[in-house]
């Protein structure tokens, strides 16, 4: 919960920042001369593009959330088999040994994006946070393949989606 509350009150001071920049860039514009108009241009620029990760960054954790709580339903969340140091922290050759097995797992069954959300939390166990999200997105991608048509909305590639 305290992770979801984080979340919110960081998009919402970012939310806040993009209305502030993207007023002083209306500002620029409505000054009306060339040099102006091309900075206020260039300042309208980065709140759309804030806005946009933001929006992909929202959509990502939606549906990741989404596929955990299907997995939660069918009982086929991992379990916590990892070794905690005493001040909390996982071992590192305790989750580099769950993360060979969900490797292999995955191996075994590339197109089950069970397999591949397991991975991920190997993956983020391991401290490797840009391939836990690599392979959150192909078990995203790969839920949505599956789904039903039209159930879940188009879907792209693995790796191609931006997410």
């Amino acid at each position: 919960m305290r992770a979801k509350i984080s979340y919110l009150v960081t998009a919402a001071v970012l939310v806040f920042y993009f209305v502030l920049v993207g007023s002083r860039g209306v500002l620029l514009i409505e000054h009306g001369t060339l040099l102006t108009i091309t900075f206020g241009v260039a300042v309208l620029i980065l709140p759309v593009i804030g806005i946009w990760f933001l929006w992909k960054n929202t959509q990502f954790v939606r549906r990741a959330n989404a596929l955990a709580a299907e997995l939660d339903a069918e009982g086929g969340l991992p379990v916590d088999e990892l070794i905690r140091t005493p001040g909390g922290r996982i071992d590192r050759d305790s989750a580099d040994a769950v993360f060979a097995r969900r490797r292999e797992e995955t191996e075994d069954s590339p197109g089950d994006w069970r397999c591949w959300f397991r991975l991920a939390v190997a993956y983020q166990d391991a401290r490797d946070t840009p391939r836990a999200r690599k392979a959150m997105q192909r078990a995203i991608a790969l839920h949505m393949n599956a789904a039903p048509a039209g159930a879940a909305g188009p879907s792209a590639a693995p790796g191609t989606s931006g997410d």
